[in-house]
């Protein structure tokens, strides 16, 4: 284990825009623990361009990693992967979130469940999500009513995570960092 690994956020959340920089923040941030890294992947490959875009991600972060497929069961997935001894990366709560709308789950309820079993899993987790809300007006309802509850749900999260970084044109700003575990 790595000097660096001894003060571990206990829960990240990295907030960006689309290609800011926030998904390699947060694989280097991973990387230099020291952990056993897990990345949750959350997006469904649905077509060429997202299959393109998961093996650029796949090839960015290269070996060490263990990765974990699960576009809507996030908790399930954290509560079995989260350990003492690994640091889980959930890339992305925005694809998390599109898959529930997509499957119709009631939005409410799972951000609720997330939010309540973050603090007390038993490693360090990492999110990445996009920061939607500022951008253009989407000119559609649905479109809006997404954009809604990605904020929504970013607050919550925000709420109770340790360390919350945006990050933009690959440049992190800290904007809360209340409490490190030690990873020992």
């Amino acid at each position: 284990m790595t000097e660096s690994s001894n003060l571990i956020p206990a829960s990240h959340l990295i907030l960006g825009g689309a290609n800011s920089g926030k998904s390699l923040f947060a694989e280097n941030l991973c990387m230099r623990s020291g952990l056993n890294c897990i990345y949750v992947a959350t997006s469904r490959i649905l077509d060429t361009e997202m299959k393109t875009r998961v093996s650029r991600h796949i090839s960015q972060r290269g070996n060490g990693w263990t990765t974990k497929e699960e576009p809507v069961e996030l908790v399930d997935i954290l509560q079995q992967t989260c350990r003492p001894n690994a640091i889980v990366l959930v890339d992305c709560l925005t694809m998390w979130l599109n898959n529930l709308v997509f499957d119709g789950v009631e939005l409410p309820e799972r951000i609720e469940q997330l939010c309540t079993i973050i603090p007390t899993l038993q490693g360090s987790v990492v999110f990445v999500s996009n920061e939607l809300g500022m951008g253009l007006v989407p000119d559609t309802a649905l479109g809006r009513t997404f954009r809604s509850h990605q904020g929504q749900t970013n607050q919550a999260i925000a709420r109770v995570v340790t360390n919350v970084t945006f990050v933009a044109a690959g440049l992190p700003l800290q904007l809360k960092s209340n409490s490190i575990r030690d990873a020992q």
